[in-house]
C-alpha cells in the first residue's frame, strides 16, 4: 500500500509513535509518505541543522519525509500555542496535497483538531480515506492542561472534534477508557479499534547498570525515584517536589528528572529555593541513551494531573519502564493505575497527593531488592505480551487495509 502518514512531530523529536509505525510499515514494504514540520519539540525552537522554508524532503527509514512550515512555539502562551498548531495545519492543508503524492489511506496523528481537519482536506484532494488517531480527548485535554477556558471555544472545538469523528474512515486509540468514551459520543465501536502505545523493544530492554554513568550524576548507593519524559503542566510535578521535600530523612533518597517542557525552568528554581537536595535534573537525552538511566533506577516515575481526563491516557513512558524491568510507580487513577496494578509492575497513588506519593515511594523503598525486581519482571512480560511493535503495526496494516478497500 501506498500510505500517508501525517504528525506535526517526528523524529529527531521525542514523539515516538509516528517515527516508529513509519519505520515499521516501510521494513513491511509498503510505500510511505511522512508529512510533519521542521522540529522544535519540546523547546519551540528550531532544531540545530534545519531551518524553516516552505519545505524540505529527506529520505530516513525507508520513508520520504515532507517538512513543512510552521511557527515554532511550545510555551505556555495560548496564542503563540495556537499559532503553532494552525500553522502547521495550513501548511498541511495548502501543500501537503501537491507535494506528498498518490497515496491509499491516510492517517493524523492526534492531539489537535487542526490538524484532523487538515487531514480530512488533504483525504478529499486526494479521494482517499483517512484514519484518526485519538491519543486524548479534544478539547478536553486542552482545558485540562489549562490552555483552554472559554466556553464558547470549547463547545466550536467539541462540535468540530464530533464531525471528524464521523468522517473518518476509522479510529485507533490508545486506551480502554478512550474507547468507552468514544462510544459514548455516538462513535460506532465497529468504527474504533484499541492500539496501545508501544516502546521499541530494540531499545527499551533491560540493561546493566553503569556505574560511571551513576557516579557523573552523583547517583551512586543512591535510591533513585526517577522521572523521565516531558515536564508540563500535565505531569503536576510542582507534587514532586513537595514529596521529596517530605523524604528529607531517607537521606539516600534521589528524585530524578530527565527530560524537559515548559515546567522545567520554573522546578528547576523551585527546588534551588527549596534548597531540595535529593532532587537531580538531568536534560533531555537521545531515545537510545534512556534504558542506561532506568537502569540506575530502584523506581521509575508517572504522574500526571488530577484531571478525569488524565485518567483516560495511558502515558507511552509507562510501556517503556515496563520494557526496562523496572519497579513502576504511577500516581494517576483510571488506566494508568489499572495498568499497573494488574500487570503486577508497581504501585499507584493518588495524583497531586504529595503525602500518598511520599508514603508509596517509602513503601518501595521498605522493600526487598528482590521485590522490587519481581515487579520489574512482571512488567517486563506483560511488555512482551502486548506493548511489542510488529503486532501493533499488524494490526495497523489491517485497519488501513480495510478503509482503503
Amino acid at each position: 500500500m501506498k500510505i500517508l502518514l501525517l504528525s506535526q512531530w517526528y523524529h529527531p523529536e521525542p514523539v515516538a509513535r509516528p517515527h516508529l509505525l513509519a519505520e515499521a510499515l516501510a521494513e513491511r514494504g509498503h510505500q510511505v509518505t511522512v508529512v510533519t514540520a521542521f522540529p522544535n519539540y519540546p523547546h519551540g525552537r528550531t532544531y540545530p541543522g534545519y531551518r524553516q522554508r516552505l519545505w524540505d524532503v529527506e529520505h530516513a527509514s525507508g520513508a520520504r519525509v515532507i517538512r513543512l512550515p510552521s511557527y515554532p512555539d511550545h510555551s505556555r502562551s495560548r496564542v503563540r500555542r495556537t499559532l503553532n498548531y494552525a500553522s502547521f495545519a495550513a501548511s498541511t492543508a495548502l501543500l501537503g496535497a501537491a507535494l506528498s503524492g498518490p497515496a491509499d489511506v491516510a492517517w493524523v496523528h492526534n492531539p489537535p483538531p487542526s490538524h484532523a481537519i487538515a487531514a480530512s482536506w488533504l483525504a478529499a484532494l486526494r479521494r482517499i480515506p483517512w484514519v484518526y488517531e485519538v491519543q486524548d480527548l479534544w478539547p478536553e485535554t486542552a482545558a485540562a492542561s489549562g490552555m483552554l477556558d472559554n466556553r464558547l471555544v470549547f463547545a466550536g472545538i467539541d462540535r468540530v472534534n464530533r464531525a471528524l469523528y464521523r468522517r473518518a474512515a476509522a479510529i485507533t486509540v490508545i486506551s480502554p477508557g478512550l474507547e468507552r468514551e468514544l462510544s459514548r459520543r455516538g462513535v460506532s465501536t465497529d468504527k474504533v479499534h484499541l492500539i496501545p502505545n508501544w516502546a521499541d523493544d530494540r531499545i527499551y530492554r533491560p540493561v546493566e547498570p553503569d556505574p560511571q554513568l551513576a557516579a557523573e550524576h552523583g547517583l551512586s548507593g543512591r535510591f533513585v525515584v526517577l522521572f523521565a519524559g516531558n515536564m508540563g503542566p500535565a505531569q503536576a510535578l510542582s507534587s514532586v517536589l513537595d514529596a521529596a521535600d517530605r523524604l528529607r530523612d531517607l537521606t539516600d533518597v534521589r528524585f530524578v528528572m530527565v527530560g524537559d517542557g515548559n515546567d522545567a525552568p520554573r522546578l528547576r528554581r523551585e527546588a534551588a529555593a527549596r534548597a531540595l537536595s535529593n532532587v537531580v535534573f538531568i536534560g533531555q537525552q537521545p531515545h537510545e541513551r534512556m534504558p542506561h538511566f532506568f537502569a540506575l533506577a530502584d523506581v521509575v516515575l508517572s504522574h500526571l494531573r488530577r484531571d478525569p481526563r488524565f485518567e483516560i491516557t495511558i502515558p507511552s513512558k509507562i510501556p517503556a519502564y515496563m520494557a526496562a524491568a523496572r519497579p513502576v510507580l504511577v500516581a494517576a487513577g483510571g488506566d494508568p493505575a489499572d495498568l499497573v496494578r494488574s500487570s503486577g509492575a508497581g504501585l499507584a497513588c493518588e495524583p497531586e497527593n504529595p503525602a500518598a506519593l511520599a508514603d508509596a515511594v517509602r513503601r518501595l523503598h521498605g522493600m526487598t531488592p528482590e521485590a522490587r525486581r519481581a515487579m520489574g519482571e512482571a512488567g517486563r512480560l506483560y511488555f512482551l505480551r502486548w506493548f511489542t511493535r510488529e503486532p501493533l503495526v499488524r494490526r495497523y496494516e489491517e485497519i488501513f487495509a480495510r478503509a482503503a478497500r
